[in-house]
């Protein structure tokens, strides 16, 4: 039996587990797992200038590669630090394994400053937290923490690590531990949902997490044309595989009334690897949910099911199996010219896009449109922010690069404010010398916040007004992704724009475009 220090009896267990990448933010506590690295050969480590990057970046990374990512934190503040995007994650069912330094057990009851509940902190977005006791734990403690992460339908898994349990010998390397396999949908469930869709009545099908591959989306649209139900998907959601000759999907509107104008006439909602989605707030005077009153609903299949096996089940049962999987869409458009708008937005994008690119969509309020006008675009894999926590697109985006490297391009449809949050990704984008395509809707402004205020009824005089828009001074993205060793220029019209994108998609590394909007 090999013993090692703590560190590297952690870092050994990672690849033993067949988790080989590192996304990081280190300081004092975690020197002994960076000297690891050095010493045990294999995991590759990817530098973050701030804990929401380290994090947002291991989302991504996991939902395109579909195993985890490891995080490399520095002790409670550091942690909570990246608590944004853990929260982002954590709401996309996401696989990750989180290793934060921490005090010394000894010296712990100093209360030295970085001294806090890290403990706390984590189990605000983990599944499963434990903090190492002894360096002889820590590396069947990592092997737990990856089992968990990887239970379906993905979890995040914590590990603290007190900084004696790394540096003092005795550590065990131990072997990847089994992971279950997603359990079966409930057969009684499955005939139930049969019985709704085949008894006549206006049934609507939600489709989320597992169920959003292309696959299953298929089986889900032959069961529509077969019983003629409608099928949707929430609006936020961790990957939609989507375009070419995929079946198409539309998503739940965020707004209230377009929503409600879609479930308008429903009376039986069947949910397939999600909850019910409420609206994203609560505002005066309008409903929580879209869902009729009078509508029943059933669920056939939690997150953690296998969910394409359970709609194949349901095909059976419908006797779908003859449809054919996707309606005929319209050619696909030339670019748009012209001004700048959300609909010629995703007509350019429609036309110009590369086969199996990877899109991190954080637009918000101009692009709105984008995802609607976007079906016949080429066969792409669609990532957004179900968390809602803002600044998880350009870390998204750059995750996804690492994981797709010399694969696939990425392409970052980001919001101006929400981008400032997380602008250090360019960074990484740079250094890591990633494919990433990253379009910053540039309106200067929250504009998202000026509908909520009509939304909730509030009152906006200077005061208010000047406190959501992004001016005074103005921000200069393409100066700002200078300065991080990223390229980028600016476009005030459609033409501008496509022969930026065009360029940029041609090109290895990352570029930044900003878009006026």
């Amino acid at each position: 039996m090999t013993h090692v220090n703590g560190a590297e009896s952690l870092v050994r267990t990672l690849l033993n587990s067949g988790l080989d990448t590192c996304f990081a933010n280190p300081g004092t506590s975690e020197m002994h797992f960076v000297s690891a690295l050095d010493n045990v050969p294999g995991m590759q480590c990817v530098l973050g200038l701030s804990e929401g990057v380290v994090t947002g970046a291991a989302d991504g990374y996991a939902r395109v590669m579909g195993k985890p990512a490891v995080t490399l934190l520095h002790c409670g503040p550091g942690l909570a630090n990246g608590l944004a995007n853990l929260h982002n994650a954590r709401r996309a069912n996401t696989m990750m394994v989180n290793c934060v330094g921490d005090q010394a057990t000894h010296h712990r009851p100093l209360d030295a400053p970085l001294t806090a509940d890290t403990e706390g902190l984590a189990r605000t977005v983990s599944a499963w937290v434990r903090t190492a006791a002894h360096a002889t734990q820590v590396g069947a403690d990592a092997a737990v923490a990856v089992q968990m992460a990887m239970t379906s339908p993905g979890q995040i898994a914590t590990l603290i690590l007190p900084s004696d349990t790394c540096w003092d010998a005795g550590g065990v390397p131990a072997r990847a531990l089994a992971v279950p396999s997603p359990p079966t949908a409930n057969p009684h469930a499955i005939q139930q949902a049969a019985r709704l869709l085949k008894n006549g009545a206006p049934t609507l099908m939600i489709l989320g997490n597992g169920a959003l591959r292309a696959g299953t989306i298929a089986a889900a649209y032959k069961i529509a044309l077969a019983t003629g139900a409608k099928i949707v998907a929430p609006n936020f959601n961790a990957l939609i595989e989507r375009g070419g000759k995929r079946s198409p999907i539309d998503r739940i509107p965020y707004v209230v009334e377009p929503a409600l104008l879609e479930f308008s006439g429903i009376k039986q909602i069947i949910l397939i690897g999600t909850a019910k989605p409420p609206f994203f707030f609560a505002y005066p005077s309008k409903p929580a949910s879209p869902f009729p009153g009078d509508a029943h609903t059933h669920v056939m299949t939690r997150p953690e099911h296998d969910q394409a096996a359970a709609m194949a089940a349901l095909a059976i049962e419908v006797g779908a199996l003859g449809e054919t999987g996707r309606r005929l869409g319209t050619p696909r458009p030339h670019p748009a010219s012209g001004s700048v708008t959300s609909e010629a937005f995703a007509q350019s994008l429609t036309a110009l896009l590369s086969e199996d690119t990877i899109i991190a969509d954080e637009g918000l309020t101009f692009g709105r449109a984008v995802f609607s006008g976007t079906h016949n675009a080429p066969a792409h894999d669609w990532m957004a922010v179900p968390g809602g926590a803002i600044g998880g697109g350009m870390p998204l985006a750059t995750g996804a690069a690492v994981a797709a490297a010399g694969r696939r391009r990425v392409v970052n449809l980001q919001a101006d404010g929400s981008a400032m949050y997380s602008i250090q990704s360019l960074w990484t984008q740079a250094r890591q010398k990633l494919d990433v395509t990253t379009v910053i809707f540039s309106n200067r402004k929250y504009a998202i916040l000026l509908a909520e205020l009509e939304n909730v009824r509030a009152s906006a005089g200077k005061t208010a007004l000047s406190m959501l828009e992004l001016t005074n001074p103005d921000l200069d993205f393409v100066k700002l992704a200078a300065g991080m060793g990223v390229e980028g220029a600016r476009a005030e019209t459609m033409e501008q724009f496509n022969d930026l994108f065009t360029i940029a998609n041609k090109r290895s590394g990352p570029f930044l475009i900003e878009l006026a909007c």
